[in-house]
């Protein structure tokens, strides 16, 4: 599946699965507000593969990803994992920096058939990232897990916060980054949900020089740079290239997706208890896959259809040239004002074309 090709009214180009929400870390950011037990009405295994199957009606090769918590908890993930391969899905996982993600379990994983493993750094050195993530020892097994992945010849990925606390790091998480050998960058840019509502969001004009940096780095590195929760760094980008001369193309943000990949509209989430939400960041249920297909709930439902149509959009965030390009998140338009069509606070852009009141960053998430 070539990204650029994806017809999100269609399919999500990412498809999220929670397997669970217990976890041994208690991160600051955690948007599952994780915890030691596992619940008792996640997804079996049939459940489990009964999803797998009905992902595969979206297209060939689509993406899934399996998260939690630590979808390592799970003792069934290998078993999906081989299920999803057999059905024609591409598998990814995003563990957690435990001591269960040793160099053999990471073995296991790739011969399993995952295709790209994502573990998180939230600081360059034990001490920011241990107090970020509530665990002593989680850095060094972060770092032990990735060189794992690099001698296993398993692609990885690399996903940051972005907040108050960890912005000061990300020059030299950027070095760590290239020093792993990781093939791409992920660089959330907080949404206040679960835990992350205690932390402190950084301001939207810091944002945008943040992402003005990260074009930088993606034009410089031999990995790629995405951002999640932030789809204005293709504004950013593209105001960029557009500035050299005679350069006007949309550029890819680091896996080749070229217009803006949103909560619902190329994105769908599936909660431990199969919920399927427009992204986990925006926990509104637009059905359960106990209930009805995920393909059918993606398509039809009311509130993703709604998200998918850009004009929908309010505020400066509708009013903008660069909508279709971007779209603004939803996930934190919904975090602040309740109204997930409203516009991203996160963003500092306002539109020649737009002349209303401006979103009001002291707001409280709801």
């Amino acid at each position: 599946m070539r990204p650029g090709a994806v017809d999100t009214s269609e399919r999500p180009f990412v498809l999220i699965w929670e397997l669970t929400q217990a976890c041994d870390l208690a991160c600051k950011h955690c948007r599952a507000e994780a915890r030691p037990n596992r619940h008792p009405e996640e997804l079996s295994t049939a459940e489990g593969k009964r999803l797998l199957d009905a992902a595969r009606e979206f297209g060939e090769n689509q993406l899934v990803v399996l998260s939690g918590g630590d979808p390592l908890y799970r003792d069934d993930v290998h078993e999906l994992i081989e299920y999803g391969v057999d059905r024609g899905l591409l598998m990814t996982l995003t563990p957690s920096g435990t001591a269960s993600l040793t160099s053999e379990s990471i073995r296991s994983l790739q011969e399993a058939g995952v295709r790209r493993m994502a573990l998180s750094l939230d600081g360059a050195s034990a001490e920011r990232h241990d107090a970020f993530r509530g665990e002593r020892g989680s850095f060094e097994q972060t770092i032990g897990a990735a060189r794992a992945a690099n001698a296993a010849g398993l692609p990885l990925q690399i996903n940051t916060t972005v907040c108050a606390e960890t912005v000061s790091e990300l020059p030299r998480i950027r070095e760590l980054v290239s020093e792993l050998e990781a093939v791409l960058w992920s660089v959330f840019f907080l949404v206040p949900v679960g835990r992350g509502r205690l932390l402190e969001p950084i301001a939207p004009e810091r944002a945008e020089r943040v992402m003005e940096w990260l074009a930088e780095v993606n034009e410089a590195s031999s990995f790629g740079v995405k951002t999640t929760e932030a789809p204005h760094y293709r504004r950013v980008a593209l105001q960029r290239r557009r500035s050299d001369a005679g350069a006007d193309a949309t550029p890819p943000d680091g896996i080749g997706r070229r217009t803006g990949i949103t909560a619902g509209n190329g994105f769908a989430f599936v909660s431990h208890t199969g919920e399927v939400y427009p992204s986990g960041f925006l926990p509104e249920s637009a059905g359960n896959v106990r209930d009805r297909g995920v393909v059918d709930i993606y398509r039809e439902s009311t509130l993703f259809e709604t998200l998918r149509d850009c004009d929908a959009l309010e505020g400066k965030c509708g009013a903008c040239e660069f909508r279709h390009v971007c779209g603004g998140s939803r996930s934190r338009a919904y975090a602040y004002t309740g109204d997930p069509l409203e516009s991203d606070p996160l963003c500092s852009y306002v539109p020649e074309a737009y002349d209303g009141p401006l979103p009001n960053r002291s707001l409280t998430s709801t």
